[in-house]
């Protein structure tokens, strides 16, 4: 039955039937028996496993999907960090579960109480394509670890690498336990509108619009992670040098489509032609070739790539300074989908660069006269996924997290504050809402129930009524302590 179920989502045939049949067998399947903590640390295991079995598939499959990206960067940037979140799950699984003794009010004294981390159900997670395999299982690590049975709906952009998931999940897990369905935007659209106990979706801001929308008819909790556009600020007392080649370093990774790569960087007054210098001398160092380099990732899509260039030709049209850096001088065509990294200088406010996020290789430069108006600078646009921020003192540091709000923030470095399991990843406002990663994925989905033990010593009758002149003796003193 489930099986079947499964087969017509791929196929399309009678597709929200088939969808609505996966769910409910999850659901039936929870009903008997949520997982406990052995099976599932079993679960972490068979998905580690089923990981490492296809890593090279993984690979490949991913480099097919962009037309060229780098095995190095699928094995340091998504694989990796999900052998590590499923190691780092398991160590700490098991004080986790545990129920987390909280103090009791002292007016309800001599009772106890506590916090029981209790599986919610059946988790939704529709992924991301720009990381495949990290934004699709990695929401799925932390479910299996929370105890929820987890139906996968992987991004159509990238089909290669959504098929081996697909394949992946069904050959270690029953599908009333773990499934994956694979489709187009007609089967996302369906999968998000259906009655989950929780939904994550990884995505742009406006999908994620649609994703709420279709959520609301069911009042499913979400977590959206929405990117946006992460500014990096670069203090003039910080080596400029040093902060240039972590910046570009970590914006070209997946050749900039990365929902935290710096989407704008900030810089002193009168630095940017420094900051042009330094990018000259650090791009070939990191890619001395872009279209022979097969370590330059290609753009994903002739559809993203003509977005790209339309939003260069427009910044460039209206006056912004565009300077390419192709060390080799190749011919970046659409047909190789290469963009070479690119900055941009005196990009007009309003422009698609400056208002959307960018998700390519292009990095315009914004340049501020003080500290306080590079803050406002970023505190008058919509709160970022991610903050970077360049400097060695302390005051101003804390200054700059303390003033700004964003999902996170990350001091003198960029992208890399994801690979701390201990930190919650997530966006606020525009960026997003909800956070994942290690125990706070963990509580975000499970239901955090709240218990009290009442004492049968318990003084509570005192407060029954009827009420006397003793009662309310005992309640003006209770008031005229809560005053205190």
């Amino acid at each position: 039955m489930v099986e079947a179920a499964a087969a017509a989502v791929s196929t399309g045939d009678e597709r929200p039937a088939a969808l609505r049949a996966l769910l409910d067998a999850q659901r039936a399947a929870f009903a008997r028996g949520a997982p406990d903590y052995r099976q599932r640390i079993a679960a972490l295991d068979a998905l580690r496993d089923g990981l490492r079995a296809r890593e090279d598939a993984l690979a490949r499959a991913v480099h097919a999907d962009y037309g060229g990206r780098a095995r190095e960067e699928t094995l340091l940037l998504e694989l990796f960090p999900l052998y590590d979140a499923i190691r780092h799950a398991k160590r700490h699984l098991k004080k986790w579960m545990r129920p987390r003794r909280v103090g009791s009010a002292w007016y309800l004294q001599p009772s106890r109480a506590y916090i029981v981390s209790q599986p919610l159900g059946v988790v939704g997670v529709l992924g991301a394509w720009n990381y495949q395999l990290l934004l699709t299982i990695g929401p799925l690590v932390d479910a299996i670890a929370a105890g929820n049975h987890v139906m996968v709906k992987p991004s159509e952009v990238t089909p290669g690498s959504a098929a081996i998931i697909a394949e992946l999940l069904a050959e270690r897990f029953p599908p009333e336990y773990v499934t994956a369905v694979t489709g187009g935007p007609e089967l996302a659209a369906e999968f998000s509108a259906l009655p989950f106990d929780h939904l994550v979706f990884t995505g742009s801001t406006r999908v994620g619009h649609l994703v709420m929308r279709a959520a609301s008819d069911h009042l499913t909790p979400l977590t959206l992670e929405l990117g946006g556009k992460s500014p990096a600020i670069v203090h003039p007392d910080y080596p400029l040098a040093e902060a240039v080649r972590r910046i570009l370093a970590g914006k070209l990774f997946n050749a900039g489509q990365t929902c935290v790569a710096p989407d704008y960087v900030l810089v002193g007054a009168g630095q940017e032609r420094e900051f042009e210098r330094v990018a000259r001398t650090v791009v070939p160092t990191l890619y001395p070739t872009l279209v022979a380099n097969p370590e330059y990732t290609r753009i994903v899509s002739d559809r993203h790539y003509a977005r790209l260039a339309a939003a260069l030709r427009e910044a460039g049209e209206r006056g912004a300074r565009v300077v390419p850096i192709n060390p080799a001088g190749e011919a970046c065509t659409p047909e190789s989908r290469v963009i070479p990294p690119t900055l941009a200088f005196g990009t007009p406010a309003d422009a698609v660069l400056m208002r959307e996020e960018i998700f390519g290789p292009i990095l315009p430069v914004v340049t501020y006269r003080s500290l306080d108006e590079a803050i406002a600078y970023v505190n008058a646009r919509p709160r970022p996924l991610a903050l970077y921020y360049f400097d060695t003192k302390r005051s101003r540091i804390d200054a700059v997290v303390e003033r700004t709000t964003s999902g996170g923030v990350l001091v003198n470095d960029v992208v890399l504050h994801l690979g701390q399991p201990d930190l919650p990843f997530g966006g606020v406002g525009p960026s997003g809402m909800g956070h994942y990663h290690g125990v706070h994925g963990f509580r975000q989905f499970s239901k955090q129930k709240g218990v009290m033990v009442q004492s049968r010593l318990a003084p509570t009758a005192l407060f029954h009524p009827p009420y006397d002149a003793r009662t309310r003796r005992l309640v003006d003193i209770l008031l005229r302590l809560g005053l205190r």
